[in-house]
């Protein structure tokens, strides 16, 4: 058992630096929680937050953040919300730091921060993070507190000696940054065996790495020097180990031009990925396709459906969170029905296996997107990625494509309320093509978006009170018998 001391701060800590409770009560008290989540949809989130903790949520200058303080005794709320890539618990936060002109002197000033900054609370909240995580995994029969770099994310880049303080780095002067995310975690008071383990844990050595994501143009430093420097002072000040892939704590150096937020990870890997294990060429994300949802506010008995389905990421975000509704899932390739009910049989499995009913409101079809099997004003809500023409399809296809998809989807869209969601990158052929759809399509907004690194649009329409068959874009005038030649010459 490690015996706590007072540090610089005021705090009490094991030797291994981990705050400690006394008197053994859990205390609590407020702290900030920023999130990274689909960079346009700032405010879908920041709607989300407030609607399920009933917290503020302030948006980023950086785009792609939000922040939002909670109390700790509603910590395991933040695990429950759908639009967020990544979470992580704020240390200190610095509106307008005057960074140094000389490159020597910013990382001096950088290496002198770490040892005077307010660690006690969010250290607190990472241990009180971990074991809601440890309990999670003990009902789901594993162990979800390894740590493990985040899939998909740039290699960490070590910018120290062997034995150093390890980081990694991500720099560009435009950013949608990602943090390494983990599970959902539940508030569940824990047993004195747990006590225990946490106990052995605060006498152990903790490893870190060191994450720097920097925008701007005006520094004179690189991410690399301002990860290498910093995290060099946070190994010196806490005396941990530095680990860059199997690390306990992930401490966050967001630097926007003179915003700088330190913060420590709360979670392992992008919660983008929570619900799909059976990937296409183009699987959209979970959080994108949740935001996507909430943008059409879906109603009990809704009919929602997805007519490019893919790996089926919409209908599975909405068919978990809007139960009350329906959705159908459906496209014309066989392998991507085949992975959406996959990924749809995963998602049942798991709720079985929890002890809750695997059913969930969705079945899967294979269709023809231009000639839907279903009934003419029967659908509500249409929420789909269209082919951006990219990795999938071409643009010259889509220029038939999205005329034709458009006057099926007005058809079995319910006039006068019926809504349609669509995503794509090819924004021209899309504005054409709904230009051609004035009598069935309005267009309401538009949320642009970063779809892995394309800038595209998310196009909200409401479908118009027209019936189909009665407009121009939908009424063809039959094609007249071609005249018979004529042989009179004086006519000709």
């Amino acid at each position: 058992m490690s015996t706590p001391n007072e540090s610089s701060d005021g705090n009490l800590y094991t030797e291994a630096n981990i705050p400690v409770n006394v008197g053994g009560k859990l205390s609590v008290f407020t702290v900030t929680i920023g999130a990274t989540v689909p960079t346009g949809f700032e405010h879908t989130a920041a709607e989300e937050v407030g609607e399920k903790i009933e917290a503020d949520a302030r948006i980023s200058k950086d785009r792609g953040r939000i922040y939002f303080q909670i109390s700790t005794d509603k910590l395991h709320l933040v695990h429950h919300l759908k639009s967020v890539d990544n979470l992580f618990v704020i240390v200190k936060e610095f509106d307008n730091y005057q960074f140094k002109d000389s490159k020597e002197e910013a990382m001096s000033d950088l290496q002198q921060l770490a040892s005077q900054l307010p660690w006690a609370n969010a250290l607190e909240v990472w241990r009180m993070n971990n074991s809601l995580k440890k309990r999670r995994g003990r009902r789901r029969g594993g162990n979800a507190t390894k740590p493990k770099p985040a899939k998909g994310e740039d290699a960490p880049v070590p910018a120290m000696g062997e034995g150093d303080a390890v980081v990694t780095t991500t720099e560009k002067v435009q950013q949608d940054p990602d943090a390494p995310q983990g599970e959902e975690g539940e508030g569940v008071r824990g047993s004195s065996q747990e006590e225990e383990e946490l106990e052995d844990e605060a006498s152990k050595p903790l490893k870190f790495r060191v994450t720097c994501n920097r925008a701007g143009d005006k520094h004179s430093f690189t991410s690399n020097d301002a990860a290498r420097d910093f995290g060099g002072a946070v190994q010196e000040f806490f005396q941990w180990k530095a680990d860059m892939t199997k690390f306990d704590v992930e401490v966050l150096l967001n630097i926007h031009n003179s915003e700088v937020v330190i913060g420590i990870a709360l979670t392992e890997e992008s919660l983008h990925r929570r619900n799909i294990t059976h990937f296409g060429p183009t699987t959209l994300r979970s959080t994108l396709a949740y935001g996507m949802l909430r943008l059409c506010k879906p109603q009990v008995s809704d009919v929602i459906i997805d007519p490019m389905c893919g790996t089926g990421a919409i209908p599975v975000e909405g068919s978990i969170e809007w139960q009350h509704s329906f959705f159908i899932a459906g496209d014309n390739n066989d392998m991507a029905v085949s992975r959406t009910v996959n990924n749809i049989n995963h998602i049942q499995k798991k709720k079985q296996d929890g002890g809750s009913a695997p059913g969930l409101p969705v079945d899967t079809v294979q269709w023809d997107l231009c000639h839907l099997p279903m009934r003419t004003n029967s659908v509500d809500i249409i929420v789909t990625d269209m082919p951006f023409g990219k990795r999938m399809g071409s643009r010259k296809k889509n220029w038939d494509l999205y005329p034709s998809c458009l006057r099926e989807m007005a058809r079995v869209c319910r006039p006068g309320t019926g809504k349609a969601v669509l995503l794509t990158q090819d924004k021209k052929c899309f504005s054409k093509a709904l230009s051609r759809m004035g009598g069935l399509w309005r267009k309401v907004h538009t949320v642009w978006v970063n779809v892995g690194g394309l800038h595209a649009g998310v196009f909200v329409l409401k479908r118009t009170a027209s019936d189909y068959g009665t407009t121009p874009e939908d009424v063809r005038p039959p094609r007249e018998a071609p005249e018979a030649p004529n042989n009179n010459k004086e006519e000709q």
